[in-house]
């Protein structure tokens, strides 16, 4: 079990580690008026969104594999449904942001870079919220 822990923490890591930055890269390519600068931007979008989908898709496979060692306890939590609800937020963010890195790749952006500025803090707030819910246990 602590390894599965270890490997899950692990993964999340990762996962938020890109759907942090790569927000940011929506902020400098919405920002930047030189194609050239918007190209090289589109491309890291893409390739950084292509690395992290797999990190998002292992945490969660070891996350549930982690429920399927205990479901009685698991199950049960109400603090876990509520982690489980923020997850599911996060993967509608995670394939909201595909759809930009789309949008960007396709040159049919039409958000501008306060709203990706907006849009990068909503990982923070799910992820103090995941946390505290995992480490805390309330109810």
């Amino acid at each position: 079990m602590l390894w599965l822990k270890a490997f899950h923490i692990i993964f999340v890591i990762c996962w938020f580690a890109g759907i942090f930055y790569l927000p940011r890269i929506f902020v400098y390519y919405a920002a930047s008026e030189h194609l050239v600068v918007r190209a090289q931007l589109a491309v890291m979008a893409r390739r950084l969104y292509r690395f992290v989908t797999p990190f998002m898709v292992i945490a969660i496979a070891l996350g549930l594999a982690m429920i399927a060692q205990n479901p009685d306890y698991y199950l049960q939590a109400k603090w876990m449904w509520l982690k489980l609800g923020g997850v599911a937020v996060l993967v509608v963010y995670h394939l909201l942001c595909g759809r930009y890195v789309s949008a960007i790749n396709d040159n049919r952006n039409k958000r501008g870079h306060v709203f990706y500025r907006f849009f990068n803090e909503v990982p923070v707030l799910f992820l103090f919220a995941i946390v505290l819910l995992a480490i805390l246990k309330p109810f």
